[in-house]
């Protein structure tokens, strides 16, 4: 059984999570828009893939006899000042996701619910290689500048990666 202080804590992470999956769905968006389908692809699948976050979180509270509740969400921003901006601000909101499951996991050790701090070393784990390809992708960004014609094989990259990623999941199963 969880206690109520951990329900509430990990359907409060319920509510981060389907809000990160809203905030790439807004950047896929706003990229796809702009014609970079690389970027609006690789922000497609970032948005799959925090949904597939909430939903673990999810199942697991109400395996755990709580009750995962289901919450409003507030809007992501939908318009960017460039693309560098963009991953700029998605570096940060996986910073603030890290903060977020690093408070979790505090939570679980002062209520001594090992079985949760053991379920989620997956989202700490997971939160590492976030941080680390979005501050990767950055470095990169960074250093393309204003190149435009840099920004195209950068959105060709980012395109093939998504690809490689794919094949290599597919190989996993």
């Amino acid at each position: 059984m969880l206690s109520k202080k951990l329900e509430k804590a990990l359907n409060d992470q319920i509510q981060i999570e389907a809000e990160s999956s809203q905030v790439y769905l807004s950047m896929a968006s706003w990229a796809e828009v702009k014609g970079l389908e690389g970027i609006a692809g690789f922000m497609y699948g970032h948005s799959d893939e925090e949904r597939m976050h909430m939903l673990k979180l999810v199942k697991y509270v109400n395996e755990r006899g709580g009750h995962a509740k289901i919450s409003t969400l507030k809007a992501p921003k939908t318009d960017f000042v460039s693309f560098q901006k963009m991953f700029e601000e998605l570096y940060q909101h996986e910073i603030f996701v890290s903060n977020s499951i690093n408070d979790l996991v505090h939570v679980t050790l002062q209520e001594k619910d090992y079985a949760t701090h053991n379920f989620l070393q997956w989202y700490v784990a997971e939160q590492l290689e976030e941080e680390a390809l979005a501050r990767t992708v950055l470095d990169k960004i960074n250093l393309i500048g204003d190149d435009k014609g840099g920004l195209y094989l950068f959105d060709r990259d980012i395109q093939q990666l998504i690809v490689e990623s794919a094949a290599s999941d597919t190989a996993g199963e």
